[in-house]
């Protein structure tokens, strides 16, 4: 199995590097929510363009916008 963003052999959906940047994205969405009412199309929005977010995490939310998982996990 590869990597459905960057092509990598993985055991799953995501290499190791995207799927902890995958996690990290859901682990941050739990923050951004209790600050703020975002919904998580526009939270990846945010972090896709966010110049401090990193490059793992831009190319999940880059990939998630752009195919069907991109309503909320939860």
């Amino acid at each position: 199995m590869t990597c459905k963003i960057c092509g990598r052999k993985s055991k799953s959906e995501f290499c190791e590097r995207h799927t902890e940047a995958y996690k990290s994205l859901l682990k941050m969405y739990d923050e951004w929510k209790k600050a703020m009412d975002i919904s998580w199309r526009d939270y990846l929005k945010e972090i896709k363009e966010n110049p401090y977010a990193g490059k793992w995490a831009k190319e999940v939310a880059a990939y998630l916008l752009s195919s069907e998982m991109k309503d909320s996990p939860r």
